[in-house]
């Protein structure tokens, strides 16, 4: 369910919404697949002790450039690193990033607005995006986020209020004059949608489908919580680095958190990795 507050009740009910984040993906190791290799190249016993596979991929991966998965299999190696951590600490340290790009992680961006999105899509190396299409969801309530210095200022809220509210009612002014609810023809519907988008505006709420490697997401994720970054993206990505360093502790680890203007802002000394 998404969280609404209701903050007109004129003609339509104006939704204030918070842009959420769901993990809904990641990339799964074909164990099989992975013990054939060993076996091929003379390391059947290897293994990991990592929490996920996307670590325990960017260890084996990096291990693969350098045949380190054990003492013996490169003559010029004569140590191996064992824990998971340790390995990744040492990727991290020396920058050898690239092994980090294998891992892809699967998000949902839900009510977010597009500002946002024209925000996200400028970052483009390692991502994969699916938009809500507007020329196909035809547009009903108009949900919004409002950033905190309209939220502090009473008069602003109620302007905010009002010219959505206003947009909302000419979308269902426009679908009447249409008659667009008694149409059968779905490419007419399509061609009507996608015209009455045209009034909508840039902040209404709408969903992205965001997926990107760890690689990726590390760098996303200090631009993008960063002070000087637009609030809501800010708000969003402060979530994807909570669930990142959750869920992946090994790749985030290096990663410092400190609160500015009641946002976390991800830090790391490695910025290029």
């Amino acid at each position: 369910m998404r969280e609404v507050k209701n903050i007109h009740t004129r003609r339509h009910i104006m939704k204030e919404v918070k842009p959420r984040v769901f993990l809904v993906g990641e990339t799964r190791i074909i164990p099989e697949g992975m013990q054939s290799y060993l076996e091929h190249i003379g390391a059947p016993h290897w293994d990991s002790n990592a929490q996920s596979d996307a670590e325990k991929l960017t260890e084996f991966y990096g291990k693969l450039c350098y045949k380190s998965f054990a003492i013996g299999l490169n003559p010029n190696i004569r140590k191996v690193r064992e824990s998971n951590k340790e390995y990744i600490d040492h990727v991290i340290e020396v920058g050898h990033g690239s092994v980090m790009e294998h891992a892809v992680i699967n998000f949902a961006f839900a009510d977010v607005s597009r500002v946002f999105t024209h925000e996200l899509v400028r970052h483009r190396a390692g991502v994969a995006i699916s938009q809500e299409s507007l020329r196909f969801v035809r547009l009903t309530d108009l949900g919004f986020w409002a950033p905190t210095i309209i939220r502090e200022s009473p008069e602003a809220m109620e302007i905010m209020g009002r010219a959505f509210e206003h947009l909302e009612g000419l979308q269902y002014k426009l679908a009447e004059l249409f008659h667009i609810d008694e149409m059968r023809d779905f490419g007419v519907k399509k061609v009507l949608t996608s015209a009455f988008r045209r009034i909508a505006p840039i902040g209404l709420a709408t969903a992205i489908g965001w997926s990107g490697n760890i690689r990726a997401i590390r760098h996303v994720l200090e631009m993008r919580t960063d002070p000087a970054a637009e609030e809501e993206i800010r708000i969003v990505f402060g979530q994807v680095g909570r669930l990142m360093q959750e869920r992946y502790p090994n790749l985030f680890r290096d990663y410092t958190v400190t609160d500015v203007g009641g946002h976390p802002h991800f830090c790391t000394a490695h910025r290029k990795v």
